[in-house]
């Protein structure tokens, strides 16, 4: 008769150390949804900043181009910005507001009152006015990818 003792010591050894083995495996693979979850967070939170960003460089650009804004850049801007002030901190969504939004306005009042004056020396000021207007948000173009480069970073 053959002594089995030795192979079953090594069989309850084994089923001994798979339930931890179990455990661990199921712990590192609830670690790893984990983190594919937090990493799909911060790919989502860059999207949405993203088209915040691109919506603020449209206007810019459309600026930097024509020297003017319109209408529909305005609104554009403001419907692309519009979720800013809940994916940002206050600071840049009333950068936003104060420095691109309100001189874009601006910008688009004058360039409306501008079509309208006939007299020259009204229309030379209504000119200069633009002009500075217009400047000052080509201005802003050389600085928003400072103002969102802490919120446009992915790190793993």
């Amino acid at each position: 008769m053959v002594d089995v003792t030795p192979h079953r010591d090594l069989i309850d050894y084994f089923q001994a150390l798979l339930t931890p083995v179990v455990a661990i495996l199921g712990i590192y693979i609830a670690w790893r949804q984990w983190r594919t979850a937090q990493n799909r967070l911060k790919l989502d939170f860059f999207d949405r900043r993203w088209a915040v960003y691109e919506a603020t460089r449209n206007l810019l650009g459309t600026v930097t181009r024509s020297g003017t804004a319109t209408h529909e850049n305005v609104r554009d801007f403001v419907v692309g910005t519009g979720p800013a002030r809940w994916l940002f901190d206050d600071e840049l969504a009333d950068y936003l507001e104060k420095e691109i939004r309100q001189k874009a306005v601006n910008l688009m009042t004058l360039d409306d009152t501008l079509r309208q004056v006939t007299e020259p020396a009204e229309r030379q000021h209504y000119v200069r006015e633009k002009g500075k207007n217009s400047v000052g948000l080509v201005e802003q173009y050389e600085q928003i990818d400072r103002k969102f480069g802490a919120f446009l970073h992915i790190t793993h």
